[in-house]
């Protein structure tokens, strides 16, 4: 069929040159078979693949062969096709056992609900010829939010009172965001540090990937909260603290600090959330609501407005006490 591919890519894309032509699918049920050169047709428009896209974290690359960096033959624009894949696994919160796994409709749900705010990625959702849920995504023109902090050049006090007010703001723009889905009984499913993404031109946060889902009956919405929880303690301390790297990353007289069990994540065990420990200058009110998320937590957000009625205030008293400092 590999004919058919070429004199299609000819007919649609006459100045576009791949390597090799290959097979037209209309049925994505076996996603592993569907390749660089392969096109996707769905409800009368076609997509090339080039690739599957990767999750990069510690210099591996994790294969994400359900997801395919597409271009849409009919207009030339790049795009990612998200085809069905299932998987469920728990996750660990403290005792808890919680039940997550992938829902394509869920994720439909989600662009149909936020078209056309800019805080969430866009794109549309259509059937294969055997039903399968198919979401075609614009590309969010940017980097990960986390890259974009880590590669800020300064130290820590310099990052903390001169770039991360800004961050804040456009953070809790984003936890506002999160609350609108919460609003509308949904939820975003998988929150952490690479499905915030800061667009190149506009500097707009952007969130992607919503095709998780989990059953939390204490609190619906409580994993949403504990991924913005973990994320803010990223963004505040510019990088991901443990007990096993400070001398790696801290002054040396930084270096010899007495940690316990309740200065670590409750979600992440070996993750410091006292991180008024490594940096005195954070002011306390901002260290609390670190706290909120650590071992020692008697008390969790249970709403996206409780965490933000500890957050906002912050952003002033952070840029009162730079007024102090430097």
């Amino acid at each position: 069929m590999s004919k058919e591919v070429e004199k299609l890519v000819k007919k649609l894309r006459p100045n576009l040159s791949i390597g090799e032509y290959g097979r037209i699918f209309t049925d994505t049920t076996e996603f592993m078979k569907i390749s660089y050169g392969d096109v996707i047709k769905l409800q009368g428009q076609h997509y090339l693949v080039l690739r599957d896209e990767a999750e990069r974290s510690f210099g591996i690359e994790d294969p994400k062969y359900w997801v395919k960096r597409c271009i849409h033959l009919e207009s030339g624009q790049r795009k990612i096709l998200k085809l069905v894949f299932y998987e469920k696994f728990d996750l660990k919160l403290g005792d808890l056992a919680i039940p997550c796994y992938r829902s394509p409709r869920k994720e439909a749900r989600i662009l149909e609900l936020v078209r056309g705010d800019k805080r969430f990625m866009q794109g549309i959702s259509v059937p294969d010829s055997k039903g399968n849920i198919v979401r075609i995504l614009d590309i969010v023109s940017g980097k990960r939010l986390d890259h974009h902090v880590f590669e800020i050049q300064k130290g820590h006090k310099d990052y903390f009172f001169h770039d991360f007010p800004g961050i804040l703001e456009k953070f809790i723009d984003s936890c506002r965001a999160i609350k609108f889905l919460h609003d509308h009984k949904e939820i975003h499913g998988d929150i952490r540090r690479d499905h915030l993404w800061r667009e190149y031109q506009s500097g707009q946060y952007v969130w992607i990937d919503f095709d998780y889902a989990y059953e939390f009956e204490e609190n619906p919405f409580g994993l949403d909260i504990f991924g913005l929880g973990s994320l803010l303690i990223f963004l505040a301390g510019k990088q991901i603290y443990t007990g096993t790297n400070l001398d790696q990353l801290l002054d040396q007289d930084q270096v010899d600090i007495t940690l316990e069990d309740k200065d670590f994540s409750l979600l992440y065990k070996n993750r410091i959330v006292n991180l008024k420990k490594l940096f005195p200058y954070i002011p306390e009110e901002l260290n609390l609501v670190f706290m909120h998320f650590s071992q020692q937590a008697e008390i969790f957000y249970e709403t996206v407005d409780e965490f933000l009625q500890d957050l906002e205030p912050c952003i002033g008293l952070i840029k009162k006490e730079a007024n102090n400092e430097l």
